[in-house]
């Protein structure tokens, strides 16, 4: 190989290296913060039977989309459960949502943060680039050089991967609301918290909701590639196919994947696009899952 006149990959490696020597404890303690967080959620999801589980996502399914998604989601749950592949698809689900909540708990703010200044958007803009377009399996070296193997590194680099579409959606999203509504908010004397609140964020649901969907999507990805620093779940599985070139294996996983992917994508897409209750059970899933205030007066 011929000499290196730049040899940046030194520079990163040292970088890396002084971090641990002298930030080893911070790391440590947000290593564990994050493990239990995640172990928090695994645990909610795991409490439950596995029955009751598909029935809540199959009510989901009906109430916000229909009949014959919500028949979907049942036979999708039915398989992945005959198949044998339950408890590692609700791992892999808790390590989207855990990765999936810190994404949206960071690229939300960030993203209003860069709607309300150019300055900031004009910044944050390269950062979003590289990190959507650096190959996702090299987030787990240095991750796992901070963190050792197990969920955490794999979530933190889920998070970095999948955090993007959240701060540009939002970021889109309020810039375009329209600017009338803004102006009439200023007129009735809103302060920029109140129209933040009661303005922009209510017109620019429809966007974030598709930040979320991608955030989701990315994130289930990812959880799945995080196998590889020991993330568990169903990444395993697929990687353990890999190893073996067992077939059968990669595709038993791999639909399980598939079917996770579709459920929580329509899912997600739905609370974007609110459609209007059609049918007795539609409307009786709208008035269970929608809380209404009502107040009698007495006669």
């Amino acid at each position: 190989m011929s000499d290196k006149t730049l040899d940046l990959g030194s520079w990163i490696n040292d970088g890396v290296q002084n971090l641990l020597d002298n930030h080893g404890g911070a790391f440590d303690s947000a290593g564990q913060v994050v493990s239990g967080f995640s172990e928090g959620i695994e645990a909610l999801l795991m409490l439950p039977p596995a029955w009751l589980l598909i029935a809540l996502f199959v009510a989901l399914g009906l109430w916000r989309i229909g009949v014959r998604f919500a028949l979907f989601t049942a036979v999708a749950f039915a398989l992945i459960l005959l198949t044998g592949f339950w408890e590692q698809t609700l791992v892999t689900l808790g390590l989207t949502f855990s990765a999936t909540l810190i994404s949206l708990l960071l690229g939300v703010p960030l993203g209003i943060w860069a709607a309300r200044s150019d300055r900031v958007a004009a910044i944050i803009r390269p950062v979003l680039d590289f990190m959507q377009t650096m190959p996702a399996f090299v987030y787990l070296i240095p991750a796992a050089m901070l963190f050792g193997l197990g969920r955490v590194p794999g979530i933190l680099a889920t998070v970095i991967f999948a955090m993007p579409p959240a701060v540009r959606l939002t970021n889109l999203g309020i810039r375009q609301v329209n600017r009338e509504l803004v102006e009439a908010g200023q007129a009735f004397g809103c302060n920029r918290r109140q129209l933040l609140f009661k303005v922009q964020l209510p017109n620019a649901l429809p966007s974030i909701m598709a930040g979320v969907n991608q955030t989701i999507m990315m994130a289930l990805s990812m959880v799945i590639i995080a196998s590889m620093v020991g993330a568990g779940g169903l990444g395993n599985d697929v990687l353990a196919s890999i190893q073996r070139l067992d077939i059968g294996l990669g595709f038993e996983s791999g639909m399980a994947v598939v079917l996770l992917a579709i459920i929580l994508d329509r899912i997600t897409e739905s609370f974007g696009t609110p459609r209007p209750a059609r049918g007795a059970l539609r409307a009786w899933f709208d008035r269970l899952f929608t809380s209404r205030s009502t107040t009698q007066e007495p006669s």
